[in-house]
């Protein structure tokens, strides 16, 4: 069993990279892939943790997760097998990330202007090591009293459309594929399901990313219901994709997801590395 979806705290997860590692192994999972939120600058000691493991049965793969424009809202592209250290993915990553230290300004302002007594200094007091989210923003809306939890925080507040949401810098679907690909990775569509389309809309969507140069569909989802597995099942098959599958692990940020598991169903299976792998060119 495989997980190709977690996070750190080096975006929004609560574990860093040793303690993703840790919990991996104990698992028993065959791979874990870092795919941090526009950041790449864990997967350094991501996989020095892994390397130090005296058995050698996890294998730690390099990773990211960035949103791209999309008419609906965003659309989330995972990278695999790239290069953390290529500089041009490290300064287009760069840019991403001082648009959500803007955003988050504006964010804040916003929340200020309703009545809401809170500061970056509170929502920092939530981060972890680079990546700054509106995820961080509704833990220090949680724990001053303004909202029950996560959910209730992004209903009122920070959704779009809601009275705090404020856009930010992204990449067109084109350039984010681009970015991966020419950092030596392949590109996934992230859990399809988050879009909201129809049929047929998503099959076009799919395939224009495919033209782009998309390499798989994250297909195996704790969200992604069996009839819905077996529909992008289909899709992949169409358009020459791989399968990926992970869980999104955050830790306590969503902590009815479980690592490797999802909600306790999620089976990953270690047969679809290769595929991936090879699309990686690897």
């Amino acid at each position: 069993m495989i997980d190709l979806h977690c996070h750190s705290t080096y975006s929004d997860g609560s574990l860093n990279p040793g303690q993703l590692v840790d919990m991996a192994r104990a698992a028993g999972l065959k791979a874990l892939a870092l795919t941090d939120h526009d950041t790449t600058t864990g997967v350094g000691p991501f996989q020095a943790a892994g390397q130090a493991l005296e058995d050698g049965t996890l294998e730690c793969l390099s990773g990211v997760e960035i949103s791209v424009e999309f008419e609906r809202g965003t659309i989330h592209i995972l990278g695999y097998f790239l290069d953390p250290g290529d500089a041009q993915l490290e300064t287009a990553l760069g840019k991403i990330r001082e648009g959500r230290t803007s955003r988050n300004s504006r964010i804040v302002s916003r929340l200020n202007e309703l009545g809401l007594d809170i500061s970056d200094q509170d929502v920092a007091a939530h981060a972890g090591e680079q990546v700054v989210g509106r995820v961080h923003i509704a833990q220090a809306l949680i724990e001053k009293g303004f909202v029950k939890d996560k959910q209730a925080a992004f209903e009122r507040y920070l959704a779009k459309g809601k009275p705090a949401y404020e856009d930010r810098y992204r990449l067109s679907p084109e350039d984010g594929i681009r970015m991966i690909r020419d950092a030596g990775g392949a590109a996934v569509l992230a859990h399809p399901a988050t879009l909201t389309l129809g049929k047929k809309a998503l099959r076009e969507q799919v395939g224009a990313m495919r033209e782009m140069g998309l390499a798989g569909l994250e297909i195996f989802y704790p969200l992604h219901p069996p009839k819905v597995v077996k529909e992008y099942l289909s899709l992949a098959r169409a358009f020459d994709l791989v399968i990926t599958g992970g869980s999104d692990f955050h830790g306590d940020a969503n902590p009815a997801i479980r690592m490797g598991r999802g909600f306790g169903s999620l089976h990953v299976d270690d047969d679809l590395l290769e595929p991936l792998r090879a699309r990686a060119g690897i």
